[in-house]
């Protein structure tokens, strides 16, 4: 295989500019072709980044010969069909977060990934950061003992936006739940695994998204208490408890580059740096399971995103959250 792995990116909003910075930190990753269906955002994006090759067909980069591996940075409700187009034409996939807006996508993509060989991945980048690695190896070893409680947040202000924009539109799969709200959720879902049972309230906006969701995973002895809204900002904070000590990550929890342990009153903290925003853990992740020929990742697997969305589903379910296009 040749000394870098090229990449292409297809929708060129906010996600996707922060992604080619970080992409253009690691080493043995070249970002060689960008589609968007704005022809304007597209040469700005390709000229800004030196990108060889700009498209405004999402096909035409599938079926560029220069890439290996693509990302998609879209509204969540086409990530399925990009995703499953980009395979069908050999290409592996990183896809953004929620990877399929319900379990029947997700199924399909990975269905096509098996179908193809082609690797496939959510793009849930906290996984990889250094700190939520150690955060996991912390729980596991039960340095912090047994876990009994989990608390963690996501929350900004966001109804000031467009009501036809992406945060605010039921049509595509707005609300908070899925933009950050998988964040805790799959927070709770590394540490602790699937809960026993769950329960969950929302608020609704006037364009039909859920706008405040409150959830509780609640497991044989430990329960976990998990909020996300665009209604005011939050500390965005996690911590976890268990019978010998606290740990709370660094706020924003989902970005951290440190976290503090509690012992017998005494607080400690420690680092945990990051390169770039820190995107470049998941993109060093994805190179390393192509060029070892792997299909799913160990740390964030196949079955990993068909747990997390089945578990996003049943949320949904508890509070009544229905897209117009599923209905």
């Amino acid at each position: 295989m040749r000394d870098k792995i090229r990449w292409g990116i297809i929708g060129l909003g906010n996600i996707a500019e922060k992604f080619a910075k970080d992409l253009a930190l690691v080493k043995d990753a070249e970002l060689v072709s960008v589609s968007s269906r704005n022809v304007e955002k597209g040469t700005y994006f390709a000229e800004k980044h030196s990108v060889k090759n700009r498209y405004s067909s999402a096909v035409d980069l599938c079926n560029c010969k220069d890439v290996d591996v693509v990302y998609i940075a879209t509204p969540h409700t086409i990530h399925a069909e990009l995703a499953i187009l980009a395979m069908n034409s050999g290409k592996h996939v990183l896809c953004e977060k929620p990877m399929g807006v319900n379990t029947t996508q997700v199924e399909k993509m990975i269905t096509a990934s098996i179908k193809n060989n082609v690797f496939l991945m959510e793009a849930l980048w906290s996984r990889f950061l250094p700190s939520i690695q150690k955060v996991k190896e912390i729980v596991d070893t039960k340095e912090l003992g047994e876990i009994s409680y989990l608390k963690s947040d996501f929350a900004f202000y966001g109804l000031d936006r467009a009501e036809d924009s992406r945060l605010l539109n039921a049509n595509l799969a707005g609300g908070s739940l899925l933009d950050i709200g998988i964040y805790p959720v799959f927070l709770a879902y590394l540490l602790l695994g699937k809960p026993k049972e769950i329960l969950a309230t929302a608020n609704f906006y006037s364009t039909g998204i859920e706008k405040q969701i409150s959830i509780i995973f609640k497991y044989d002895n430990a329960q976990a208490h998990l909020y996300s809204a665009l209604t005011a900002n939050t500390e965005t904070s996690s911590e976890i408890s268990g019978a010998k000590g606290l740990l709370k990550l660094e706020t924003r929890w989902h970005e951290a580059e440190g976290y503090y342990i509690e012992k017998n009153r005494e607080k400690e903290y420690f680092k945990t740096p990051k390169l770039g925003i820190g995107y470049t853990h998941e993109i060093k992740e994805v190179n390393t399971c192509i060029r070892n020929g792997k299909i799913e990742s160990e740390l964030w697997s196949h079955q990993n995103s068909l747990d997390l969305i089945h578990l996003l589903d049943q949320i949904r379910e508890k509070t009544n959250i229905v897209f117009p296009f599923e209905a």
